[in-house]
């Protein structure tokens, strides 16, 4: 896809960090917006920003992880703007510690939204995306915890590799139907997205009723700690997103420093040796 101009978007996870900074690169480009998120408040000021601007942007207000409300987002978009050329499946959630340490509340939680709200979304959207006979695009955030597995954070690493190897099939499911619809994952590394904070959107029910445990003590603070200190910014990375999608390329690697852990951690695979420590060559981060 490499015309944006007066195309639709649809973003979730669009109220603040990388959603946000992905709206207005779509806007920069002359996009119609189709703005998603569960918090009502930061959407509307961000929509009713936009519009300020000159842009044709709608909000949302949509929980990723159950499907009745993608079926309605795209209802929406579709009555808004009458089609959808680019999807951001961009909602995200993390936490950390110990993988035994994590609760079955969230589980359900993180991977509802990360994994279960790009399902929602492909299954929503795509359908359209194909009928449209159009040129289009989707955009699947994984991380590159989907790439490597840190210490201590098990749970938010299975989500990411879920993503990429369901954004893997769905490029060749795609490539199979002949259609003009392109999809792309995306993994970047750490930087400020708000994600350290992503506890203040999960829902009563799924709220945990015991303290954190000295692991997820310790996860907390090394996320803290590694999104501060992120060599690119959300607008960096959406940028940088938006260059890989007019160029065609699956995979966007925002953080160029991240590759030669993959590599090493393709090794051990193609050599089957134990794995190494994802942090080798980010020992600033490393939790200890």
């Amino acid at each position: 896809m490499k015309e944006f101009s007066g195309k639709v978007a649809v973003i979730t996870g669009a109220a603040g960090g990388l959603g946000m900074a992905l709206a207005r690169q779509a806007a920069k480009r002359g996009m119609k917006l189709v703005l998603a998120d569960v918090d009502r408040q930061a959407l509307a000021a961000n929509v009713e920003s936009l519009r300020a601007q000159g842009v044709e942007a709608i909000g949302i207000v949509t929980d990723v992880s159950v499907p009745a409300q993608l079926d309605a987002l795209a209802a929406a978009t579709l009555d808004a703007f009458g089609a959808v050329h680019l999807l951001f499946n961009n909602a995200g959630v993390g936490a950390g510690g110990f993988v035994w340490e994590n609760t079955a509340n969230d589980w359900q939680w993180v991977w509802g939204v990360n994994v279960l709200g790009v399902v929602n979304g492909l299954r929503a959207f795509v359908p359209h995306m194909l009928k449209q006979g159009e040129p289009a695009h989707i955009v699947n955030t994984a991380s590159v915890a989907g790439l490597l597995a840190p210490a201590m954070l098990g749970l938010y690493n299975a989500t990411k590799h879920a993503v990429i190897g369901l954004t893997e099939t769905l490029y060749n499911d795609l490539k199979m139907t002949g259609a003009p619809v392109q999809c792309s994952v995306l993994c970047p590394a750490f930087f400020d997205t708000g994600i350290a904070n992503s506890d203040r959107t999960r829902p009563p029910e799924l709220q945990n009723d015991t303290a954190m445990t000295a692991s997820q003590r310790v996860s907390n603070a090394q996320l803290r700690k590694a999104v501060k200190s992120g060599k690119l910014n959300a607008e960096q990375v959406a940028e940088k997103t938006f260059d890989a999608i007019g160029a065609g390329l699956f995979y966007i690697l925002t953080h160029a420093a991240t590759k030669p852990a993959i590599e090493l951690r393709l090794e051990d695979i193609a050599l089957e040796r134990n794995p190494s420590d994802p942090y080798t060559y980010k020992p600033d981060v490393k939790p200890h």
